[in-house]
């Protein structure tokens, strides 16, 4: 029996659904960079794919046959679930693995015992924090920091805006289970104020959509369209 066309659109609409969730669950997902924790490399409003695939464990699938699978390694830029609030997703920058031992002196990273080049990394703040007693608690680990050793099944994760970030060297390592995915590329750049991760109700999102609307064309970023992330 002949198809009707109403049949066979939804058909068609409810394979490319199941299609499109399929991949958003397990191979790619959008994430937007809420603050600047990570300029000048990712800005705010930036919009990422991330691959969620690539820290997958490997379960011997077909699926991994196809796609590239690996463990984490120093300079990715991971999405990953805040140890402190799991609820939330933060971005930064593998800098260690498990077994690395790191310490930061007078803003200058060492990584097992050799002094690290970090091209990517901006410093806002040309003041150099001491470790004492008298410094406050938010400042105490942000220049001098370790040494530490990162323990197994997780790694240790900075952000490049180096004065600005809230990172590992205040929390603690992240366990290899909470990461998300690996940023790969911005596929939209909106020139954005710091957004709050807390949802504030449909009235907001709903001025924050139209706004986008009014001002696609004055505030998105052509020149970041497209971009790798290294």
């Amino acid at each position: 029996m002949k198809k009707s066309v109403t049949r066979e659109y939804y058909e068609a609409i409810l394979v490319a659904f199941i299609l499109a969730l399929f991949v958003r669950t397990f191979v790619f997902e959008n994430f937007k960079i809420p603050s600047g924790s990570m300029e000048d490399n990712l800005l705010i409003g930036d919009h990422l794919v991330v691959n969620k695939y690539l820290y997958s464990p490997n379960w011997g699938s077909v699926l991994h046959k196809l796609l590239p699978y690996r463990e984490p390694q120093r300079g990715d830029v991971v999405v990953f679930k805040y140890p402190e609030d799991p609820r939330r997703d933060f971005i930064k920058r593998c800098i260690a693995v498990e077994g690395d031992t790191i310490e930061i002196r007078g803003k200058k990273l060492w990584l097992n015992g050799e002094a690290k080049e970090e091209p990517y990394v901006v410093f806002k703040d040309p003041r150099v924090r001491g470790a004492g007693p008298g410094v406050p608690a938010r400042f105490r680990n942000r220049d001098n920091f370790g040494p530490y050793t990162v323990p197994a099944g997780s790694i240790f994760c900075l952000g490049d805006n180096r004065d600005n970030s809230l990172d590992s060297r205040f929390w603690g390592p992240v366990p290899i289970s909470y990461l998300k995915g690996r940023a790969v590329l911005i596929y939209w750049s909106y020139e954005a104020e710091r957004s709050d991760w807390k949802w504030r109700g449909i009235g907001h999102r709903a001025k924050q959509l139209a706004e986008v609307f009014i001002h696609f064309f004055t505030r998105t970023r052509w020149e970041r369209q497209f971009r790798l992330i290294r």
